[in-house]
């Protein structure tokens, strides 16, 4: 009630605590800003857990407003009553617990507030979730305060890390390897710097196809670096996890955008700061980026001249359409786990718009969710999986909610999780037992799904189609889900096989 009676506030009504979690995460992605979410006692506020744990790995600014019952009522089987303290145990950056809201504590409110902000906004170390747990007693419905005078802006406020790293490169061939925290302002100081740079799904402007180009050994051999730079997190690809440990070159991390991930911890050097274009000394060399930027380049085309309306659709070739659309027309894409982050990273071109995917954790938990809040009051598209939509069904009981806006829904339906395929059980399992315990098909109708909510559905099996219902959808109100018809999960290992292998001989042909 509180929240709602402010007018410089918006405020969106979930039904489903999970939905709303994301939907809050997507809202934060795509305005940069701490977004509160507030929900009731008990296992409402469990329901946020999963969302927690994402922002906290990705840096999501969020403020996570739990109510609870008052000490009085805990242990005596009271309604609604779970332990709430440390719920979310060090996934957040901040806990406040301070009992009971009293009015003759009203004046340590604020600070409490502010500290909270403070933190989830990152102005004292990375941004992520926060946690209030707010305890009421009867009666819980009242009358609002008024607000204390504002503080002044700068209040709390620290300089942000400009630092540039203690790092000569002079000419040497650099291959910066970029993921999750890394802004498109950085890759370009890196591209003017004259380094090679790869990265996840949601990083712009890097370059495209690294993945099957790192699958061709003749390829491996001529862009061995002479130093490694890792920015962020990793990509999806395990070709490149495996050649950067493979090449064993000196490694540096760069810590100016977050915390560098290092399972395989090959990197030897950890610096502060990012690269600037204006240092001289971390030029890298014109003649090993151009290499690799003319590959890509190659295969870019190679790729293009094998498309056409009437192709028909594979999970590769929906991934190229929506990355394509998503640059075209200017709109944020948010792409679900497991093969569609994955087919993005590999096969589509450069993201050119803001890309977003829930790869802190890495799971399918909330990701029609997310889309809908990133797209909500404005334009989105999304990419997931018949498994995910079905996962994060309940997104659907609330749309776009009040805000509106269009959101395009591209749903790859393979009938069930088709990495699993590309996995050792595949081939360890009889198909019966594989299918029940990981392919984990589900006969459920989702073009009827989605219009049991109301919404506006197409299927789809050519690229022609494809590319005119997501102009459609994205130029009408509401959200409108698209039922992308593709092979069978066997029979899509098979087709990346066969392109990854293309694409070698491709690049083969184009240097001889």
């Amino acid at each position: 009630m509180a929240a709602a009676s402010r007018s410089e506030l918006r405020v969106h009504v979930r039904l489903d605590e999970r939905s709303a979690g994301f939907f809050a995460l997507g809202r934060a992605l795509v305005t940069k800003t701490p977004v509160a979410i507030v929900v009731t006692s008990g296992t409402a506020a469990a329901e946020l857990h999963a969302v927690v744990a994402e922002a906290d790995l990705a840096n999501v600014p969020l403020l996570i407003l739990t109510a609870d019952r008052p000490e009085e009522l805990h242990g005596v089987g009271a309604p609604q009553t779970i332990e709430q303290g440390h719920l979310y145990g060090e996934m957040v950056r901040r806990f406040e617990d301070p009992g009971v809201a009293q009015f003759d504590q009203a004046s340590t409110w604020r600070d409490v507030a502010s500290a909270l902000w403070l933190d989830a906004a990152g102005r004292r170390g990375a941004c992520g979730p926060v946690h209030l747990n707010a305890a009421f007693r009867e009666p819980l419905v009242g009358t609002p305060c008024d607000l204390p005078a504002p503080r002044r802006a700068s209040a709390g406020s620290v300089v942000r890390d400009v630092e540039v790293p203690e790092l000569t490169v002079n000419g040497q061939r650099v291959l910066a390897v970029v993921g999750l925290g890394v802004d498109l302002e950085t890759v370009e100081h890196c591209l003017a710097l004259d380094w090679v740079v790869v990265g996840d799904a949601t990083a712009r402007s890097t370059l495209a196809y690294f993945d099957p180009l790192l699958r061709d050994q003749e390829f491996v051999k001529l862009v061995t670096p002479d130093l490694v730079v890792r920015i962020g997190g990793l990509p999806a690809s395990k070709v490149l996890q495996e050649q950067l440990k493979r090449w064993s070159t000196r490694t540096v991390a760069l810590r100016g955008a977050g915390d560098v991930a290092d399972p395989d911890r090959i990197v030897s050097e950890s610096l502060g700061g990012l690269p600037h274009r204006d240092v001289a000394s971390l030029r890298g060399s014109s003649t090993y980026a151009a290499f690799w930027r003319e590959a890509s380049t190659r295969v870019g085309e190679w790729l293009a001249a094998q498309e056409g309306d009437g192709v028909t659709l594979d999970e590769p070739h929906v991934a190229r359409a929506v990355v394509e659309a998503s640059s075209h027309f200017g709109v944020p894409l948010v792409i679900g786990s497991s093969m569609p982050v994955r087919d993005v990273e590999w096969f589509s071109p450069s993201r050119e718009s803001p890309t977003f995917a829930n790869r802190g954790a890495n799971g399918i938990d909330g990701v029609v969710s997310t889309a809908l809040g990133v797209a909500a009051g404005d334009r989105g598209l999304g990419l997931v999986g018949d498994l995910t939509l079905l996962h994060d069904v309940s997104a659907l009981v609330d749309g776009l909610g009040e805000l509106g806006g269009s959101c395009v829904l591209v749903v790859a339906n393979n009938h069930g999780g088709g990495i699993f395929s590309f996995l050792p059980q595949a081939g360890l399992l009889n198909e019966e037992r594989f299918e029940q315990l990981f392919g984990t098909p589900r006969d459920h109708n989702l073009a009827a799904i989605a219009e049991a909510f109301g919404y506006a559905s197409v299927t789809v099996t050519t690229r022609g189609e494809l590319d005119a219902v997501i102009a459609t959808g994205l130029d009408r109100p509401g959200l409108t889900v698209v039922i992308a018809q593709v092979p069978t999960r066997q029979e899509n290992v098979r087709r990346h096989d066969v392109l990854n292998h293309a694409i070698s001989q491709c690049w083969r042909s184009e240097r001889s």
